[in-house]
């Protein structure tokens, strides 16, 4: 070992109490809604106050449907609610002992946001980031606690999906990894351990077939519906690859398949240019109110 090697003595991991989530549109909503509803202290950060708002109406929403459905008491939701405290300061969650990053998926701005983060962050706490595929490994070398760092992956929407796919980096710890996965079970999740390559395992194997019937539309074998009920019932599939898009949004399935294009070299990762040419039209989908379906009218209609 080199003579002036020092290795970190971090102290021991704290018990999970607070939970600090940095970007409060859906995903970040999402987790703070399941981890209020499992009993933690939620401090939830955005820079915009608009968003925030947005953010607890949801969450508003889809607990009072917890408690129409008889899954929560009115007092339960309360007291639920009573925990998500919001602010637009990164301050809010200095004393969290676990911060989830969720903000865009840019790497730029999830870089920004660590370097600003850890400065503040006490000196025991985790650092987990939601991305769906950016390098954890390149994520954490950028923080001062990369033995502290993991991959949280979780699925959209997070309240109804119980996958959390777990991201080592190479300098994630074991106790880091153990706390995490034990956190992702309080949850109510089910965690599968994925390696740090693009993408890791779901949308490794989602998008390029989200990818693939963009191609289908773009090359005319079949038009918006026809490859949506194609997948629906020749296939099994709740949603068809196109409508599923729209929900994911069109700028995250862009932003994906560029990760796989680039990180792995593969040409068969290319993304579509019919889906490049509905980004740059701002038809994100849903979120846009038009992608493959217009979403303005009383139904979603096929916009191809």
């Amino acid at each position: 070992m080199h003579a002036d090697y020092v290795e970190r003595q971090y102290p021991p991991i704290p018990e999970i109490r607070s939970i600090g989530i940095i970007g409060a549109g859906q995903m970040g909503s999402g987790i703070a809604q399941v981890a209020a509803e499992a009993g933690f202290e939620v401090k939830l950060v955005d820079v915009s106050e608009e968003q925030l708002q947005a953010a607890l109406a949801r969450i508003d929403y889809r607990l009072e449907r917890h408690v129409a459905k008889g899954k929560l008491t009115p007092e339960e939701k309360r007291a639920a609610l009573a925990r998500i405290q919001t602010g637009t300061q990164l301050a809010l969650v200095a004393g969290c002992e676990l911060v989830i990053e969720a903000a865009t998926e840019d790497e730029n701005i999830k870089t920004a946001i660590l370097k600003a983060l850890c400065p503040i962050l006490r000196p025991d706490a985790i650092i987990a980031t939601n991305t769906s595929s950016i390098s954890v490994t390149r994520l954490a070398a950028r923080t001062d606690r990369p033995e502290r760092f993991i991959g949280m992956h979780f699925m959209n929407p997070v309240p109804a999906m119980r996958l959390v796919e777990l991201i080592r980096g190479i300098a994630t710890s074991q106790e880091t990894y153990e706390a995490a996965r034990e956190l992702a079970h309080r949850l109510g999740k089910v965690t599968v351990m994925a390696e740090d390559f693009p993408a890791f395992i779901v949308n490794r194997i989602l998008l390029p077939m989200i990818n693939e019937a963009i191609y289908t539309l773009y090359e005319g074998v079949g038009n918006v519906e026809s490859i949506d009920t194609a997948m629906r019932l020749g296939a099994n599939h709740p949603m068809g690859p196109l409508e599923l898009a729209d929900f994911i949004g069109l700028d995250t399935c862009l932003a994906v398949m560029q990760v796989l294009y680039e990180g792995l070299a593969d040409s068969k990762y290319r993304p579509c240019p019919l889906l490049v040419k509905y980004v740059e039209a701002g038809w994100l989908g849903r979120k846009t109110k038009r992608g493959f379906y217009d979403y303005r009218g009383e139904k979603p209609v096929p916009t191809r």
